[in-house]
């Protein structure tokens, strides 16, 4: 008998453990979330941001799509860059953590 409440208490304080990591668990994972669709809006914004400008350029000097096309290609380069930066400190603070 006495094994028996043993192994319930034992599995009732892995259970609190587990509850009580839970939380911190979702936390993290939220964040990482949060810090992917950030990376993803600013891609898509400085593209976007890009074809805007081109795009206004061409209308206003009638060079055609060229502008567009050389800013749509400038704002993809800056937003790969942007997202490798942003990478890059996720990557050094997670080796501060570790």
């Amino acid at each position: 008998m006495a094994d028996r409440q043993t192994d319930e208490d034992s599995l009732a304080r892995r259970i609190a453990a587990a509850r009580s990591a839970d939380p911190a668990r979702k936390d993290g994972a939220k964040r990482q979330e949060n810090a992917g669709w950030q990376a993803a809006s600013e891609f898509i914004g400085s593209m976007l941001a890009g074809a805007f400008i081109g795009w206004f350029f061409d209308r206003q000097m009638g060079t055609g799509p060229w502008g567009l096309i050389v800013m749509l290609l400038l704002g993809f380069v800056t937003g790969l860059y942007q997202s490798l930066r942003r990478q890059k400190k996720i990557d050094a603070q997670q080796r501060d953590r570790d």
